[in-house]
């Protein structure tokens, strides 16, 4: 197995936040998949550590909100490199955006607890589509890819390290 350049892996990251932020079109392979994943899950771990010491609640669903389009652009290339449409990463990134949502206006609401009387049903049903639905996108995100060009492009080049 090739060994991982950790800071090739997250310059991989910068460079798909700055300059592919929303970029549905084209294919990624799973390597760079899976670096970009690991450096998004790495991060959000990471700030919600900290948020959580320095009592910064609303930082990791803000840092969620802001890098949900670069991974629903990547996870779309995934799929589009397996053959798959693109646009089904919705079945994820919906379910995931109300929840974000939800839970933003749980944490800003002046009555909280009735807030989330209100809404909690609504947010374990949705806790348990997101989490079908990211099983999903796991598994079609995880099969190989297409040999040679498919409808959604040629096939991609490795970027990552």
């Amino acid at each position: 197995m090739d060994n991982v350049d950790v800071n090739q892996a997250i310059q991989f990251f910068k460079t798909v936040v700055t300059q592919h932020y929303a970029d549905f079109n084209g294919r990624v392979s799973r390597r760079d998949f899976w670096t970009y994943v690991a450096v998004y899950v790495a991060l959000v771990i990471g700030v919600a550590i900290i948020a959580g010491i320095l009592g910064l609640r609303l930082v990791p669903p803000l840092l969620q909100l802001a890098l949900l389009m670069p991974l629903a652009g990547m996870t779309a290339r995934r799929l589009q490199d397996t053959g798959r449409n693109g646009q089904l990463v919705w079945i994820l990134i919906i379910p995931v955006l109300v929840s974000n949502v939800v839970s933003l206006l749980a944490f800003l609401s002046f009555d909280p607890l009735g807030f989330v009387l209100l809404f909690f049903p609504l947010l374990g049903l949705i806790t348990l589509v997101s989490i079908a639905a990211a099983v999903l996108m796991i598994y079609w995100c995880v099969q190989p890819g297409n040999q040679g060009p498919n409808e959604f492009g040629p096939p991609p080049q490795a970027a990552a390290a």
